[in-house]
């Protein structure tokens, strides 16, 4: 692999980035970041996985948001198996992932991040994979897929519903401002130090606080691009097998959509724009609501996709009174 990389001069608020051919580290440091909470047999599993990475991490970085430190253990005893690389860890307290995020990124010494989470599983290639698409398409940033794994006994209308896949992109291609999302992407450090926070703390208790960073980035002449060959596989776990899980996250997407888009973090929108919003996402939900129980007789789980398209309309709609669905607040 070439020791020279495209990288981009810093970001500055509010200017769009030059490409500017420079001479890098070679090999770059790559750290891994890994934010947890109260997932010990996963986070194992997946520090497991990048102990036996073709190209191993540099650093892995785990910050634990239980107060208790519930992952202290885990942690000590992967760095009793002498893991080819050596692993901070950290406790973050308050409840919040984009803070918690953005502990990993303080902890962080490579020159690139990459994030994943605690209940994904990584293929050896995985790391090399992932920065060779960051070599071959001189980006500041790729993401790749989060391939769901839904249990043989899960219910037969949840493994038809295909409700945890996400769609994927071309190849290589930038990745599109309405379809950025963490969970396994890499990033180029210095992009993120000059950025505030980088992770928004009021995004922490809610969601969204990926797409915020992803966005940002990307307006400010980031090139983020994808790439199919650096999968991740997500374990789908017995908790989110529901109905009522589903319905959650897609309110809990809808208003994070909808909150970004009214404020004009895709784009700018006029007045105008934002009553078109409201009036259509109205009309959206009523006729997926509509359509749930006549395509529940051809089957339970297209019954269920049109009940979650109504749930994020609804929650596109609920931003207009302020009401915020916390799906990282403490239960428990």
């Amino acid at each position: 692999m070439s020791n020279v990389s495209t990288q981009r001069q810093s970001l500055t608020s509010g200017s769009l980035a030059r490409i500017a051919p420079v001479k890098i580290t070679s090999p770059p440091r790559i750290s891994v970041c890994i934010p947890t909470f109260r997932r010990n047999d996963r986070l194992r599993a997946v520090l497991d996985d990048l102990a036996k990475q073709h190209r191993a991490p540099d650093q892995v970085v785990v910050v634990d948001n239980e107060p208790n430190g519930g992952s202290r253990t885990v942690i000590e005893a992967f760095r009793a198996t002498r893991p080819p690389f050596p692993i901070d860890y950290a406790i973050q307290p308050e409840p919040n992932i984009a803070i918690t995020r953005n502990r990993t990124v303080e902890l962080a010494t490579g020159d690139w991040l990459a994030f994943v989470d605690d209940d994904e599983r990584a293929p050896p290639d995985w790391l090399d994979r992932l920065f060779e698409a960051a070599v071959l398409n001189h980006a500041d940033g790729v993401l790749a897929p989060v391939e769901p794994q839904v249990p043989e006994t899960a219910p037969r209308w949840i493994r038809r519903g295909k409700f945890y896949d996400f769609p994927h992109q071309p190849e290589g291609a930038e990745v599109p401002l309405n379809c950025m999302r963490f969970g396994n992407v890499l990033l180029r450090t210095e992009m993120l130090r000059a950025e505030p926070g980088p992770f928004d703390p009021a995004c922490g208790l809610m969601a969204g606080e990926d797409v915020d960073l992803l966005v940002r980035l990307a307006r400010k002449g980031a090139r983020i691009v994808w790439t199919e060959r650096a999968p991740v596989y997500e374990p789908i776990e017995s908790k989110r097998l529901s109905l009522r899980w589903l319905l959650l996250r897609g309110l809990s997407g809808g208003q994070s959509f909808a909150r970004y888009t009214l404020q004009g973090g895709f784009r700018p929108i006029s007045l105008g724009g934002r009553i078109a919003f409201v009036l259509r996402s109205v009309l959206q939900m009523f006729v997926a609501l509509g359509l749930a129980l006549p395509a529940a007789m051809a089957g339970r789980h297209r019954g269920a996709a049109w009940l979650v398209k109504a749930c994020a309309n609804f929650g596109k709609i609920t931003v207009l009174w302020g009401w915020r669905y916390r799906a990282y607040a403490r239960r428990g």
